[in-house]
Order: C-alpha cells, then sequence, then structure tokens
C-alpha cells in the first residue's frame, strides 16, 4: 500500500538500525561504527571471544575452542535486527546473541573439541553487556578526545593570535567592561581542556561476578586449577584492554555515572563555545564567522541565508545532555537488590546517546574551532558603542579618591551622579556628555587632559587579561599543541 508500505516490517529497512536522520550532530559513519547497534553487538561478541581466549589459557577449556569462538563471533554472521527483536524474550541481547553464538560454534566445531564449553561458562548477561558497553565506551572516547585535542589547541592558536585584539565583555547581556577576544578564546580552551582531563581520568572496567555476584559459578569453575575467578577476570581485562576491577559492580554504578558526567561536562564546554559563536555571528554583531562549506548553512525557502549550522548542531547535542545524564544516575539510584531490574535496561540508551552525542559534537566543534573566522574591526566597533562610560569603573577607582567631598557628595557619588546624568541624554550624545560632565567634575588639577584621555583608553583597562590566557594555556599544555593524526573519517579528514 502506498503510504504505508514497510511500516512494521524491518525488512523494507535493511538490518541498520537508527541512521540519526532526526538527531543529524551524530548522524555521521563514524559515529554510527562505533556506537551503533552493530558496535553493541561486536562488543559484546569480542567480550565473548576474550573470555574463550581466557579460559583456554588458563586450561578451562579445550583447546583450539578460542580459534573457533573467534571465528563464531564474526558480527557479519549475525542479524542485528533480529536479535533486537528476539531480545523482547529474555530482556537484553545477550541472550538471543549467545543462542546464535553456541549455533554459529557448533558449526564451526569441526573437529568435533567441544569448543561451545568455552562459551559464556561461568558468566551472567550482565556481565557480559555491562564489559560490552565499556569497550564501546572506551573506543568511543579515545576518538572524542582525539577531536577534542584537535579543538582545543585550534583555540590556544586563536588566543595566542587575537591576544591584543579589543572586544566588549557582556554581563547579564549588557555591555559591561573591555575585554580581549584572546581571553575569551583562552576561556573556550579552558572548558575543554579541562573537560578533557576528565574524560581522560575515567577507567573502564570490566564486569565479572556471574548470576548474583557472588562468583559462585566462577570458583567451581577454577576449582582444581590454578585460576581463580578474580584472576580470570583480570585476564578478561588484560584481553580486551579494560580496567581490571577489585569487585563485580553490577549494582554500584559508580563507573557509568563518572562517564555520563565526564561525557556530559566535554558537551557543557562544547555547548558554550557554540551559545557565544551563536550571539557573535549575528549579522547586528558580525564579529565571528564560522567556516564556511557548500551546502552548509543553506535555507529552505531563503538562498541569501547563512546559518550558522555547527554551532546548532553543537549546541543541539548540549542541550541533550543533562537528560540523559540524569537518567544515568536515576538508574543508579534504583539499582535494586544484587541484580537490578528495569534500572539497568534504562541505563543502556541512555549512555549510548551520550557517546554518540559527545562524539558527532567533538567532529563539528573541531571544524568550527579550526575554521573560525574572527573580525577585529567589528569587535572594536561594538566595543566603541558603549563609549567611554564603559571605563565607568575604572574612572571611578582612579578618581574618586582624589576628590574630596562636595555638597554633601563623596567622590564616588559625585562620579556616580556624573554617569546618571549622562545615561539620561540621548544615546548619541552619551560619548561627549560623560566627557564633558567628568572634565567639569574632576577639577583640571586633579586629572588633566593627558591622564582623562589614558583613563578613557579600552586599551588600559584590561586587567590581567593578558596574564590570565597565559596561565590557562600554561596549564594544560597537552591541549595546547595538535595532537598527531592517528586516523581518519569518512572524508578522509583527520580525526584525532
Amino acid at each position: 500500500m502506498t503510504g504505508s508500505a514497510g511500516l512494521g516490517d524491518a525488512g523494507a529497512f535493511g538490518d541498520e538500525g537508527d541512521a540519526g536522520l532526526l538527531s543529524p550532530v551524530s548522524a555521521s559513519p563514524l559515529v554510527g561504527a562505533l556506537t551503533g547497534d552493530r558496535a553493541v553487538l561486536a562488543a559484546i561478541l569480542a567480550v565473548e571471544s576474550g573470555w574463550a581466549a581466557v579460559l583456554e589459557k588458563a586450561g578451562l577449556a579445550p583447546a583450539g575452542s578460542a580459534a573457533v569462538v573467534s571465528a563464531a563471533a564474526e558480527p557479519g554472521r549475525y542479524s542485528v535486527a533480529g536479535i533486537a527483536r528476539r531480545a523482547q524474550g529474555g530482556g537484553n541481547p545477550v541472550i538471543p546473541l549467545l543462542a546464535d553464538l553456541r549455533k554459529n560454534v557448533q558449526a564451526l566445531d569441526g573437529t568435533g573439541i567441544g569448543a561451545g564449553r568455552a562459551v559464556h561458562t561461568s558468566l551472567t548477561s550482565q556481565d557480559v553487556l555491562d564489559t560490552a558497553l565499556m569497550l564501546l565506551a572506551r573506543n568511543t572516547v579515545e576518538a572524542l578526545l582525539g577531536d577534542l585535542k584537535r579543538t582545543s589547541a585550534a583555540l590556544a592558536s586563536l588566543a595566542e593570535e587575537h591576544a591584543d585584539a579589543l572586544c566588549v565583555g557582556r554581563s547579564l547581556t549588557q555591555h559591561s567592561l573591555p575585554f580581549t577576544f584572546g581571553l575569551r578564546a583562552a576561556q573556550w580552551f579552558h572548558g575543554v581542556a579541562a573537560a578533557g582531563r576528565q574524560l581522560e581520568g575515567l577507567a573502564y572496567p570490566v564486569q565479572f561476578g556471574g548470576a548474583a555476584g557472588t562468583l559462585a559459578a566462577g570458583t567451581v569453575l577454577a576449582s582444581g586449577s590454578s585460576s581463580t575467578p578474580f584472576s580470570l577476570a583480570d585476564a578478561l581485562a588484560a584481553q580486551l584492554g579494560l580496567a581490571a576491577a577489585p569487585a563485580p559492580w553490577h549494582t554500584n554504578r559508580l563507573v557509568v555515572t563518572s562517564l555520563g558526567n565526564a561525557l556530559a561536562a566535554v558537551l557543557d564546554a562544547f555547548g558554550k563555545i557554540a551559545a557565544d559563536v551563536l550571539f557573535l555571528s549575528r549579522p547586528e554583531v558580525g564579529e565571528l564567522a564560522e567556516p564556511r562549506a557548500a551546502g552548509r548553512g543553506v535555507s529552505s525557502a531563503m538562498p541569501q541565508k547563512q546559518n550558522p549550522v555547527l554551532s546548532v548542531l553543537v549546541r543541539s547535542a548540549a542541550l541533550q545532555a543533562p537528560q540523559l545524564v540524569a537518567q544515568l544516575h536515576l538508574a543508579a539510584a534504583n539499582f535494586n537488590d544484587e541484580r537490578p531490574d528495569a534500572a539497568w535496561h534504562t541505563e543502556w540508551p541512555a549512555l549510548r546517546q551520550l557517546l554518540a552525542l559527545a562524539l558527532g559534537a567533538a567532529g563539528h566543534i573541531r571544524e568550527l574551532a579550526g575554521g573560525l573566522q574572527a573580525f577585529p574591526d567589528a569587535m572594536r566597533r561594538n566595543l566603541d558603542l558603549a563609549g567611554p562610560l564603559l571605563l565607568a569603573e575604572g574612572v571611578g577607582a582612579a578618581v574618586a579618591p582624589l576628590l574630596g567631598a562636595k555638597d554633601g557628595l563623596t567622590g564616588k557619588e559625585q562620579l556616580q551622579a556624573v554617569v546618571d546624568q549622562t545615561l539620561q541624554a540621548p544615546s548619541g550624545e552619551q560619548a561627549a556628555t560623560y566627557r564633558k560632565l567628568l572634565r567639569d567634575a574632576v577639577p583640571a588639577g586633579v586629572l588633566t587632559d593627558l591622564r582623562l584621555e589614558e583613563l578613557l583608553n579600552p586599551a588600559s583597562y584590561l586587567g590581567e587579561a593578558a596574564n590570565i590566557s597565559r596561565r590557562i594555556l600554561a596549564a594544560f599544555p597537552e591541549y595546547a599543541a595538535p595532537p598527531e593524526p592517528s586516523f581518519t573519517d569518512a572524508n578522509g579528514d583527520p580525526r584525532g
């Protein structure tokens, strides 16, 4: 039937799963490859294959088992859509995947060595899925950190290149004090680098514990051998490149919530940059512009539009992250008994979506930072809009102590009266009005014309802006230099 063909028929969509049609920030081949359904399936199979290798090496599975299980664990042998549908029977994807894995192992065990005895022995579904998600997270975060470090290096370059570029600082949406674009870029760098360090400090531990977290089946398995359940778990961690765990963490979810917190911190830092670029690239502000690319920023109706779509996508990811992290914490607080029920299930999509959003946003922010156009002339134009009133704080600090009481007003109150009267003048006349009223209020013997002009020069009231920038960059030296590219994305561009 036209209009409804294929609805409910997975075959109409193939086996690709969610392609990100409504999440363009994470719709990329790299994100799909590292966080998609097939990546989850591959991670589960890697855990099962790794466990078989550990058991064989420990003499707890027949010789040759690991090779058979490894061949049977080739992800291309399995239907993601089929396993997803069948997962409803047991409540998680490990159960139907195991059934298929065992069939494949049996079919490939041509010499009849009993390789099936190496599959999932003494494990439980949560052991496998938690470990698989740690594997998925580790791989995703490695790619994410590559983009993050390229972003931070680009921001460090912006901070150094525009260290002296005057612009206006804004507070509560209003002009506040003279600022520099170099310091703004350094503060962006600070957020990204600090979040990166938090992300780098994470551990991705293997999960083990068996049906109730007591390692009862593992103890039976290892009895009579030189192995223990703990040595086997440590060997699995080494096999997969994960961290060893001191104990099962079936219901202690700090590992997951810490990962979620770190991913959210990264997206917070990205979101701050995106929010600033969205404002500063408005035509009436015009201080920044995103890098252009064919087909980017277009409108379906207005051919003249050049939308800052990189920032839009990054900000969309940042705005989704808090709710996803909240879901992880809500789940963690409701992990009942020794193995949880539905709370565990709510954790999986939230964590995977966080990983996908962070990695997707990282690719966009990398391109944004690397190609961001800065317009110092426009920055100075906007700075000058506030006129000398922008320096009122500095004038007050320098001049008020020099003024004696007059008409019952202290020096500070006299200068505040000058500001108040100036603000009553039309906006186009405020600069001249302030200068005149200030000159009238402060005797020449107290403040020379030359000193007055010095105080009204925005460059004279930047405080420690330059030193703050330098201190920030010096605090994160490993994030200020661009990393060596380790691989490329689908377009052949370096990714970390």
